[in-house]
């Protein structure tokens, strides 16, 4: 079964940034047949309680709003089927051609995680400010229960948050326990699930302006409107540290090449170990 035609956006309120405005007009007018549906935080709250109650206390305990976010388009599009996308994501043409897929995620970037590198023998990541999956989505499925257990597990989380700078704790945990890092650590824990994720991957993954593109439909604006402000001085010290981080892992990836493809690790006893 495809992903039926829906378009699924979220925020605080009704109330939209000039941004978060053109974003929804631009996904209405390029796909003026599909369905679109738009949840507030309040409305966010009434649907979990509604159709996963079992997952109520999950989506409430997360400390920062973001991970609640990022919970919640997991569950909307599991439960409805279609197209999430971020406020801050403008699409260059229709997504017609995807429907026929079983889900579909963007190629994110090359990662800083050091335990997807050693352990996964994966350096890269999906991301999640775009993503599609027909309703009941077996992947989807196991990125929630990743969620639910990132939070109720401790010992599984913390490998993924070894060597992390105290600067960006907060960041790197919403990354592990609900971001990219969470659904890449999914696919590379699920082989068995991962050959029916379609990946947006560029042609060169090297190759930063091919970064935080949903494939060659559009382009995801980063504004990242989920961080907390800060002192400028924070923010350009915390972007000088990744940059320094990335050229230290850089020269690995270069090894690999320009071409990636879905991980094939099976996790049996704990250790990866290739199929």
């Amino acid at each position: 079964m495809g992903i039926p035609r829906r378009i699924i956006q979220t925020n605080k309120t009704n109330a939209l940034t000039p941004l978060a405005q053109a974003s929804a007009a631009n996904l209405k007018l390029l796909h003026p047949d599909w369905d679109y549906v738009f949840f507030t935080d309040e409305e966010m709250v009434r649907f979990v309680e509604n159709e996963f109650a079992e997952h109520r206390d999950t989506f409430l305990a997360f400390s920062e709003p973001i991970q609640r976010v990022d919970f919640f388009r997991y569950l909307a599009v599991f439960r409805l089927g279609g197209f999430y996308f971020d406020l801050d994501v403008l699409l260059g043409r229709p997504l017609t051609e995807l429907l026929d897929s079983v889900s579909v995620f963007p190629f994110e970037q090359l990662t800083l995680n050091r335990y997807l590198r050693s352990h996964y023998k994966m350096d890269w990541e999906l991301g999640n400010y775009a993503f599609g999956a027909a309703a009941g989505n077996p992947f989807l499925g196991a990125v929630i229960d990743n969620c639910v257990r990132s939070q109720k597990d401790p010992a599984w989380l913390k490998p993924m948050l070894r060597g992390v700078r105290s600067l960006r704790r907060t960041e790197f945990r919403v990354f592990n326990t609900t971001g990219p890092a969470l659904i890449s650590r999914t696919l590379a824990e699920r082989p068995d699930l991962a050959a029916e994720v379609k990946i947006l991957f560029p042609k060169d993954v090297l190759d930063r302006e091919t970064w935080h593109l949903f494939g060659d439909y559009g382009v995801h604006l980063m504004s990242n409107s989920w961080r907390k402000d800060g002192d400028a001085l924070w923010r350009k010290l915390a972007n000088k540290l990744d940059a320094l981080s990335l050229a230290a892992v850089l020269p690995d990836s270069v090894r690999l090449g320009p071409v990636r493809t879905v991980p094939s690790t099976a996790i049996a006893g704990g250790r990866a170990s290739a199929i």
